[in-house]
């Protein structure tokens, strides 16, 4: 089978530079917030592409710009290399579960439980600070230090949720943020990096596999990825600038807009 699908009609320049567009925001969104697949999704949607080929074309599309926000969070990244690669071996398998269902289940069953999912990351995100000074006074009373990678509780909650992301990836990062900040003790910043970094492996790695099992449109994934990969990096330098409470409420006002636009489909 031809996995090359065509858009249902000839794509026209304007298109064209809507898709590129699409891509550099939702490449900063991904990096700074992520949510960038609410920017991409309904553009490629727009322009003919069937919902599940719009969905793997996104998912191509999108790794350069997780690649581009690693490397301008490269700072933040020092000194999480053992941390990147443990949370890592349990969000890659999720993300292949994740885009082998897309291609095997009705997106119905989906549709019902993301709404939900992200509305609990938003809470989570608000939450953080008092989530980890409650989290603190109990360490100090009884002298336990803090899990440096978090836990089996961070590492099942963050396989879990890597199954959404390989399915579709909206707010994927705004799930792995608020995990991040619910269970390490951690700077925003230097957790926003390690989300980016675990969102681009995601990425990957459902991208790897619909290369070779799912049908896509190369000239969406093209535009969608030149445009990624200039916003992911653009995002990082953005999102590093914000102070924590100010890259908390950009990442609780996109969220917010992400869940009303999830409810809305």
């Amino acid at each position: 089978m031809d996995r090359l699908v065509p858009p249902a009609h000839a794509v026209t320049p304007v298109e064209m530079a809507a898709v590129l567009l699409s891509g550099v925001v939702g490449g900063a969104l991904n990096t700074v917030v992520g949510s960038g697949t609410l920017v991409t999704f309904p553009v490629l949607l727009a322009v003919g592409l069937p919902p599940v080929t719009a969905t793997v074309s996104n998912a191509l599309g999108l790794v350069p710009g997780s690649v581009g926000g690693a490397i301008g969070y490269r700072r933040e990244l020092r000194g999480q290399r053992r941390r990147v690669l443990r949370l890592g071996a349990w969000v890659l398998p999720g993300g292949l579960v994740g885009a082998g269902l897309l291609l095997a289940l009705p997106t119905s069953a989906f549709d019902t439980i993301v709404p939900v999912l992200v509305g609990l990351a938003l809470v989570l995100v608000a939450l953080q600070p008092l989530i980890n000074e409650r989290v603190r006074r109990r360490r100090g009373r009884t002298g336990r230090a803090a899990p440096r990678d978090g836990g089996p509780a961070l590492r099942a909650g963050l396989a879990l949720a890597s199954v959404y992301g390989g399915y579709f990836s909206a707010s994927q990062g705004t799930v792995y943020l608020s995990l991040l900040g619910a269970f390490l003790d951690e700077p925003l910043q230097r957790l926003n990096a390690v989300k980016t970094l675990l969102v681009g492996g995601v990425n990957t790695v459902a991208a790897g596999f619909f290369l070779f099992a799912a049908e896509f449109d190369w000239t969406a994934v093209l535009l969608v990825a030149a445009g990624s990969a200039v916003g992911g990096r653009t995002g990082a330098g953005l999102g590093r600038r914000l102070s924590p409470a100010v890259l908390r409420g950009v990442v609780l006002g996109w969220g917010t807009v992400a869940l009303v636009l999830l409810l809305a489909r």
